[in-house]
C-alpha cells in the first residue's frame, strides 16, 4: 500500500497541481458522498491537504453567513431556529456565491452538497453558466451494519445522544439512501466519472484508495 505521511499528501498535492486542467473553465470540481458514519470528514480534511484546493461544505457557508450576518445567514438562522431544514433554494443560492469566488478557480471540492438530485441538477446549471462541470464524484460506500456500528461506537465516546439511540442512527442512514444517495447514479448517467470507494478499512487505507482513484498516488 502507498506509504501515507504528510509527505506524500503533499506529493499528490503536487502531482494535482500539474494536471492540465487547471484554466477556470476546466477545474477541477471534485463531490464527495459518504453515509454517516463513513469517515468521510477526515477524509475531506485529507484530500482538500492532498488536492490543495479550498473544502466547501455546506455547514461551514452556513458558518460564514451567520457569522458576517448576511441575508442569507438570518434566513438560515431563523429556519434552523424553529427546527427545520433549510430549503434547496437557499443552500443552492449559498453555493453559487461560493463557487463565484476566486479562490475557486483551480478547483474545489465539495462536500454535504449536493444533497439531492435536483440540487445536483442545479449545481449542474450554475457551473455550466460559466463553462464548468463536475470532474469525479467520490462515493464512499460502507454496508449499513458496520456504519451503525461505528455511529452507536462513536456515541458511547462523545456522548451525543444522537449517536447513542439506534433507531435515530438508522433513521439518518435511511435518510441518506433515500434522498442523498440517488445522486450517484444522477451522476453516472450523465457521463460523469464516478468512483465508488470501499469505506471499510483503516482511515489511512480509504485515503490511499480514493487518492489511487483519483490517479494522485505514486
Amino acid at each position: 500500500m502507498w506509504p501515507l505521511t504528510a509527505e506524500s499528501l503533499l506529493a499528490a498535492r503536487e502531482h494535482f497541481l500539474k494536471l492540465p486542467t487547471r484554466s477556470h473553465a476546466m477545474s477541477q470540481i471534485i463531490v464527495l458522498f459518504g453515509p454517516p458514519g463513513c469517515g468521510k470528514g477526515t477524509q475531506a480534511a485529507r484530500l482538500k491537504e492532498a488536492l490543495g484546493v479550498p473544502h466547501v461544505s455546506t455547514g461551514e457557508m452556513f458558518r460564514d453567513h451567520k457569522r458576517r450576518n448576511t441575508p442569507l445567514g438570518r434566513q438560515v438562522e431563523e429556519i434552523l431556529a424553529a427546527g427545520k431544514l433549510a430549503p434547496d433554494s437557499v443552500t443552492d443560492a449559498m453555493v453559487k456565491e461560493r463557487l463565484a469566488q476566486s479562490d475557486i478557480d483551480p478547483g474545489v471540492l465539495l462536500d454535504g452538497y449536493p444533497r439531492n438530485v435536483a440540487q445536483a441538477e442545479e449545481l449542474g446549471r450554475n457551473l455550466a453558466a460559466s463553462g464548468r462541470s463536475v470532474q469525479a464524484v467520490v462515493s464512499i460506500e460502507v454496508p449499513t451494519e458496520v456504519t451503525v456500528s461505528r455511529i452507536l461506537k462513536r456515541g458511547q465516546g462523545s456522548g451525543r445522544k444522537d449517536d447513542q439511540d439506534e433507531a435515530i442512527v438508522r433513521n439518518r442512514l435511511s435518510l441518506y439512501e433515500d434522498v442523498t444517495a440517488p445522486c450517484i447514479p444522477h451522476y453516472e448517467t450523465a457521463g460523469t466519472t464516478v468512483h465508488r470507494i470501499d469505506g471499510v478499512g483503516t482511515m489511512d487505507e480509504v485515503t490511499t484508495r480514493i487518492l489511487t482513484a483519483l490517479g494522485l498516488s505514486q
